[in-house]
This record gives structure tokens, sequence and C-alpha cells, in this order.
């Protein structure tokens, strides 16, 4: 996943992340330090997090219902050759998988972040999939946020701006 986002950001496109809950709050920290800094001062890198904007979430869940917040939103903002990272937990959430499905059809790469569900089907929508190796929700919230540390390090190592 690491080298997935490092060679998205140096062909000079963006990476887009989403989740519910928990998850929503770690797309949000994992996008900031992409546009932010994590550790070093470097050129700003192009994520966003499509769980920021409450008037479009709430737009879009009221109009085309809450499955379809995520989705839009790819369509509206990915292009081919950007990456949608999509976190669950459970690997089942209904709007992370549509999203998904979405950027796939548009040509966009995918990550999934999940735990071990072996019926995840977020498995079947991502291109790189890392799977923590447990059921227990907040242990696998704990290590998505550590992923995506470690994501950050390896990209402002190896992103040239």
């Amino acid at each position: 996943m690491c080298k997935m986002v490092a060679e998205t950001i140096s062909s000079g496109n963006k990476i887009l992340l989403c989740g519910n809950g928990g998850s929503a709050a770690d797309a949000q920290h994992i996008a900031a330090e992409l546009v932010g800094r994590f550790k070093k001062e470097r050129p700003s890198m192009g994520a966003l997090a499509l769980t920021v904007d409450t008037s479009v979430l709430t737009a879009l869940g009221n109009d085309y219902g809450f499955e379809n917040i995520f989705s839009r939103q790819v369509e509206g903002l990915g292009r081919k050759g950007d990456l949608l990272i999509g976190i669950s937990t459970s690997g089942n959430s209904p709007n992370v998988l549509k999203a998904m499905r979405k950027a796939r059809e548009m040509g966009m790469k995918t990550a999934g972040l999940t735990g071990s569900n072996e019926d995840a089907a977020l498995k079947s929508v991502s291109d790189v999939l890392v799977a923590v190796p447990t059921k227990d929700t907040p242990r696998i919230q704990e290590a998505h946020i550590l992923i995506g540390h470690v994501m950050c390090d390896y990209v402002e190592t190896n992103v040239k701006g």
C-alpha cells in the first residue's frame, strides 16, 4: 500500500480516503498528514478525506441515500490514476464498498484497510488489502492509524517534492 500511495503522489495524482465512525476519523487524520506534513517539511501532497464536508454528506445522504455518500464524491472528485483508500473495520460497509466499485469503474486504484473478517467484501474491490489480524474493533482501529503513519513516513521518505 505504501508504494501505491507514493507512486500515486509521484505521478501527480491524489489520494481519496473514506470510512465511517472511527474509520472516518482515520481517513481525515491520514489526509491531514499528507496535505500538511507528517515529520518533515516538504511540498503538500494531494489527499482528501470524503468525510469532512457536512453539507455534501447530508445533501447526498438525503437525496441519494447514505450508501451513496462516498461513491457520489468519488464520481465528482476522482480521476483516472487517483487512489481511493477505503477503511472499514468489518470490511463490509456498504457506502465504502460502493465507492470502491465506482473508483474501479473510473480507472482509479483502490486500497482497503480492514480487520480479519474472512467474509470481508472489501477484498474483492481492493487492488491492495491490508487486513489487521483481529476482530477486536479497537485494536483494528489502532492498527489502522499505525499503518497510516507508516504509510505517511514512507511517502515522505520516497517522494521527491
